[in-house]
């Protein structure tokens, strides 16, 4: 009885306030991966912020779907689609032009600046997680876009495969996914397969970390799977314990991916099964959620911004670019968020259908309303397409 009001709690809650911290941790990384520029350590391997993304867009987005599924019999396409666009495109498109601008006037590599038009096709379409390689230590202009790729091909894709699925059909999918992701690479790592061809980097491009997200929010939308996860992770101290877990994964150098991967999902999961866990004051503190808020806004301007900094202080230490950094991106992705995207962001309220009153107790099958990341009209990161 105690899981089943856990449960009916977990089902009817409309904003899990401990995810916008986690999505604060996740962009502080990458940009101190990016600040840095070391390939070792905490800051060296600050790069997996970007997989601490993926876990909450995948089980963010799976739990909205079940959810929706639920309280009005079907997913639409058409909303989802419409609502994604209205959140990811705008600024999306709109820093891509800013940085053709940039590299126009500003740019002084010949090369770099041929390179950057010539890869401008696949950042437009999405595809630079494909069409793009990474060369190490060779400076490729806005390749961080990579992780947007990969999450808009997630988002194309997934919906859908849930919609016709029967029963068991999307969890299976997603397991052959979370195959492929973990398989592929490790077959290219160890020369057994050859990376050239487009289909091994497709194959190659899956997120473990989103599939694992997919994965536990099926499991804890179930009244059945939900009483073996809060019993593995629904303790008070698990979503502190799992924070540790999670920083010592990435400071380690040579922890599996997929290690990292699942501790950061873990951690998603303790944070989302409770309220009232040990993490959260400091995940609800109003400046960590706001940063959160902000993430997308502030990942897609981090490098703009760091190169303004370098630029005007050179020769300086990395406290002094990251605090910069931080600050101008800060700035800049509070000021988009009000004043621009926050007018797509009330026409993407009206695509979210509301949820339906339940009939019955609240024990009984649930009429589950939508996920949304905050509960004002402003909107967005429980929309947030964070990398």
């Amino acid at each position: 009885m105690a899981f089943d009001r856990a449960h009916a709690e977990f089902l009817s809650t409309r904003h899990f306030p401990g995810l916008d911290g986690l999505r604060c941790l996740s962009v502080l990384l990458v940009v101190a991966y990016h600040v840095s520029g070391l390939h070792s350590g905490l800051l060296g391997r600050g790069y997996l912020g970007v997989s601490l993304f993926f876990a909450i867009s995948g089980f963010l987005i799976t739990t909205l779907l079940l959810r929706e599924r639920d309280g009005h019999g079907r997913i639409s396409l058409a909303r989802f689609y419409g609502r994604r666009a209205l959140r990811i495109f705008p600024l999306y498109y709109a820093v891509i032009a800013v940085y053709v601008v940039t590299v126009l006037i500003l740019e002084k590599g010949v090369q770099e600046k041929a390179e950057f038009f010539g890869n401008l096709p696949a950042f437009l379409t999405y595809t630079s997680n494909w069409l793009v390689p990474l060369v190490p230590d060779k400076r490729i202009i806005f390749y961080f876009a990579w992780s947007l790729a990969t999450e808009e091909q997630f988002y194309l894709i997934w919906p859908g495969v849930m919609r016709v699925a029967r029963r068991w059909g999307a969890p299976a999918f997603m397991v052959l996914l979370l195959t492929v992701s973990l398989v592929a690479p490790w077959a290219v790592e160890t020369g057994r397969l050859d990376d050239g061809p487009l289909w091994v980097r497709i194959l190659a491009s899956f997120s473990p970390a989103i599939c694992l997200g997919c994965l536990a929010a099926y499991a804890v939308h179930s009244r059945v799977g939900f009483a073996w996860v809060y019993r593995v992770l629904g303790a008070q101290w698990c979503a502190p314990a799992l924070l540790v877990l999670v920083m010592a994964a990435v400071s380690t150098d040579g922890t599996a991916f997929w290690l990292t991967a699942l501790v950061m999902t873990a951690l998603v999961v303790a944070c989302c099964l409770r309220n009232d866990h040990w993490l959260m004051p400091l995940l609800t503190l109003a400046p960590v959620r706001y940063v959160g808020m902000i993430s997308y806004g502030i990942y897609l301007m981090h490098m703009l911004a760091l190169n303004t900094v370098r630029r005007a202080l050179p020769e300086q230490g990395f406290t002094v670019y990251f605090l910069l950094t931080m600050a101008l991106s800060v700035v800049g992705a509070g000021l988009s968020y009000r004043y621009f995207e926050s007018r797509f962001l009330r026409i993407k309220q009206r695509l979210t259908l509301e949820p339906k009153a339940p009939a019955s107790p609240v024990l009984e099958k649930h009429v589950q309303p939508a996920v949304t990341s905050r509960a004002t009209a402003s909107g967005a990161p429980a929309s947030n397409p964070v990398p």
